[in-house]
């Protein structure tokens, strides 16, 4: 979802493109109606990453599974072995994934902790992260803006002290 956030996909190809190679099975044609479904859904997920209090993230979140995903139950299908649903089934892909975020999205929360969200320290950036540091002090969405934001403000002291 992280990646979906970042870069909304553009026609329903890239989507499924994108959601294979993130190792999502697809089990029926992604039309544009999958694509308008999951555009819909993305600003309303990133809403929980930009919450204010625990209760907001929560409330938010409720509202996602409870438009999103259904009652736990075990299937076995497409030769995937034993495993946990909680989509219903002859989902688009679009609800699929919408129910796959929402729930993972709340275990995520609940074992990690209800601030183990959040958006990039990084200026220009803004990325979305999960936090999944030991410590849960996460502030960048990558290795890559944390080191340009550290060369960012070594580059800044340097000059106050020429200065």
């Amino acid at each position: 979802m992280l990646d979906l956030a970042a870069k909304p996909p553009r026609s329903p190809g890239e989507f499924t493109e994108r959601c294979v190679a993130a190792g999502m099975a697809i089990d029926r044609p992604v039309d544009d109606q999958d694509l308008a479904e999951i555009l819909e859904f993305i600003p309303r997920w990133l809403a929980v990453v930009d919450a204010d209090t625990p209760e907001r993230r929560a409330a938010l979140l409720n509202e996602l599974l409870t438009t999103s995903s259904t009652h736990p139950r075990l299937t076995d299908h497409a030769d995937g072995g034993w495993h946990i649903h909680y989509r219903a089934d002859g989902l688009g892909l679009a609800g699929v994934v919408r129910a796959v975020v929402s729930v993972g999205t709340a275990l995520h929360l609940t074992s990690r902790g209800m601030d183990r969200l959040g958006r990039c320290a990084l200026t220009e950036c803004g990325r979305a992260y999960g936090d999944f540091t030991r410590g849960g002090r996460q502030r960048y969405c990558s290795h890559a803006c944390a080191n340009r934001d550290a060369v960012r403000r070594f580059r800044a002291r340097q000059t106050e002290r020429n200065s």
